[in-house]
C-alpha cells in the first residue's frame, strides 16, 4: 500500500503539528527512543542550515514533541523542529532556495513541492521527503516586509513520521 509521504502531508498539516495536533498517521514506522528521534531531527536541522548556506540570525527553539493524530497519548509521537534564519536581502534567501531545491537531492531528499503557495503573498514554498530517515521537510521564504519584523526570512520545519516510544518510556509532550 503506498502512503503519502511525510513531506507531502506536511504542507497541509504544518499548522496542526505547530499547535501540537499532529500530522502524521497514528500508524507508527517503529519503535524508537524520543531522545533518538530528537537527536536526528535536530542533526538534520542543522544540515540543512549548512544547506542554506546564510549567515544570518538563526531562532532559538529546539526540537519539541508532539503526538500523533489521533494516536494514544504516552506511546506514539512525532518529533518537530521550526526554526527560521533571517538574511540580508531576498536575493539572498532566493538563492538559498534554489541551492536547497538543486542540493537536497543528492542528499537523499525527494522535493514533492517547490513553488508559489496558495497563501495572498504566494509565498515561494519547498515541501521534501527523506525516506530513509523518516523525516519531512518544509521551507517557506517569507520576502522582505512579509514577516512580523519586515525582514526577508526562511522559515523551516523538520518533522519526523511517528514512532511508537519503546517499552517503560513515557512520552513527556512538555
Amino acid at each position: 500500500m503506498n502512503r503519502p509521504g511525510i513531506g507531502a502531508l506536511l504542507g497541509a498539516a504544518l499548522a496542526l503539528t505547530l499547535t501540537g495536533c499532529g500530522m502524521n498517521s497514528p500508524k507508527p514506522e517503529g519503535t524508537r527512543a524520543v531522545d533518538d528521534v530528537m537527536s536526528a531531527t535536530e542533526k538534520t536541522s542543522s544540515r540543512i542550515l549548512d544547506l542554506i548556506a546564510v549567515k544570518g540570525k538563526v531562532s532559538e527553539p529546539g526540537p519539541g514533541v508532539t503526538t500523533c493524530e489521533d494516536a494514544e497519548p504516552g506511546q506514539l509521537f512525532s518529533v518537530y523542529h521550526p526554526w527560521s534564519v533571517t538574511g540580508s536581502s531576498d536575493d539572498e534567501l532566493a538563492k538559498a532556495m534554489r541551492r536547497l531545491k538543486s542540493e537536497l537531492p543528492g542528499e537523499g531528499w525527494e522535493i514533492v513541492e517547490y513553488g508559489p503557495n496558495s497563501s495572498r503573498d504566494r509565498t515561494l514554498e519547498l515541501t521534501a521527503d527523506h525516506a530513509e530517515k523518516k523525516l519531512g521537510l518544509n521551507v517557506e521564504f517569507w520576502k522582505q516586509n512579509e514577516g512580523e519584523d519586515g525582514k526577508p526570512k526562511l522559515i523551516v520545519n523538520v518533522v519526523s513520521a511517528c514512532y511508537r516510544a519503546p517499552d517503560g518510556e513515557e512520552v513527556d509532550y512538555s
